[in-house]
């Protein structure tokens, strides 16, 4: 009885951190809803996605530690959800304005912010999760 109780509170607990990562979010530079629960999407979320391909090919050849470009360190939790979707919104960022991002397709952009937002600061805790 006590070994079932015990399984009971580790299926609960475990599910509990399922459903803690947001499941969608909106897009202000598209107008639309980007729903993680579409085989496409929900791929694309993943870290071996491909936004965390993006991610790890394209900012993170500048955003390491002690890097010579003078760019700030970035790890996906260096923001939450709601500022990664401001960073992609309002391009205020250098890469944006220094042609950084010339090379990524819209659909690599949005599968990068989709990446970030999924897995941002907050994105853990199931209350706050836009």
């Amino acid at each position: 009885m006590k070994k079932m109780i015990i399984a009971c509170m580790l299926v609960a607990v475990s599910a509990s951190f399922a459903f803690a990562r947001p499941g969608h979010r909106f897009d202000s530079t598209t107008n639309s809803c980007r729903s993680f629960a579409d085989g496409a999407a929900e791929f694309a979320s993943r870290p071996w996605g491909k936004g965390g391909k993006a991610f790890r090919s394209s900012c993170k050849s500048c955003h390491t530690r002690d890097n010579k470009v003078g760019a700030t360190f970035l790890w996906v939790e260096s923001k939450s959800s709601k500022g990664w979707n401001r960073v992609f919104a309002e391009k205020k960022v250098v890469c944006a304005s220094d042609g950084s991002w010339d090379s990524l397709t819209m659909e690599q952009l949005l599968s990068l912010n989709d990446y970030l937002f999924r897995f941002a600061l907050n994105s853990g805790d199931m209350f706050d999760s836009a």
